[in-house]
């Protein structure tokens, strides 16, 4: 618990048993009160691994359902479990759980609802090893999205993010797509409803066991960003509606 509200981590997984572990292993559990482990249909022992390590909640999926698709069964249970902060940890050790208690603190404090570990904020990404081109793109995309959604964020594309009950019971995350632009249509619904996102900077590490989605995907992703972020630009100007936001 934190302030008398219930923390819950959920890790969304697929083929995570080299670095679950590890993961798992550095959670603050001084203040975190259960651990939600939805595995997408790994083609490894990823739910055993997660077994043995006494994971409280371990949903395995027998399809995979995408990136969106197990955060929506993660966000499905934190709130049946009666969840008060919940926050999205990946498995693969690409973002340091030791970040978790600052995280916690901004929105059991009250000071923010949602908080991103922004790995853009100082100098992060490249020297924890992101890919040069994913930088560029990971700028311009912010930048593009900054200007049509009327908002300063360092960046809209890390993984690493925390929600309040609050906003997860308001917005229609169930709506959104199975794909990975699920994590912008979030933060469509997000600013749509008038919440606030803190960040926070978080040092971030590339290696061959962490999850990364090639360039092929990688450029369908930024197309489905841009679009997110123009049909949202288009709902707020009240131009257009669009359902996910309703």
């Amino acid at each position: 618990m934190y302030l008398n509200k219930k923390v819950v981590i959920v890790m969304p997984a697929y083929n995570a048993s080299k670095t679950v572990g590890q993961t798992y292993e550095e959670i603050p559990f001084d203040i975190v009160d259960e651990v939600i482990l939805v595995d997408d249909a790994s083609k490894d022992d990823t739910s055993e691994v997660a077994k043995s390590l006494g994971i409280n909640y371990i949903i395995k999926h027998e399809k995979n359902k995408g990136y969106g698709g197990n955060q929506k069964t993660c966000y499905n249970k934190a709130l049946e479990i009666g969840a008060d902060i919940v926050v999205m940890l990946h498995p693969d050790y690409q973002y340091t759980p030791k970040l978790i208690t600052a995280i916690v603190s901004i929105i059991g404090q009250g000071l923010y609802p949602v908080v991103f570990a922004s790995r853009i904020l100082g100098k992060g990404a490249l020297k924890g090893g992101m890919p040069m081109y994913k930088y560029i793109a990971n700028r311009f995309l912010t930048l593009f999205q900054n200007i049509l959604m009327g908002q300063k964020l360092s960046e809209y594309h890390t993984g690493y993010r925390a929600y309040s009950k609050e906003v997860l019971e308001k917005i229609h995350y169930a709506k959104n797509s199975d794909d990975f632009v699920f994590d912008n249509q979030m933060i469509a619904q997000i600013f749509f409803h008038d919440f606030e996102i803190g960040e926070v900077t978080c040092p971030t590490k590339y290696f061959d066991e962490a999850s990364s989605i090639n360039f092929s995907r990688s450029v369908k992703y930024g197309m489905g960003v841009l679009g997110v972020s123009c049909r949202y630009f288009f709902a707020k100007s009240g131009i257009w509606s669009w359902e996910i936001l309703k």
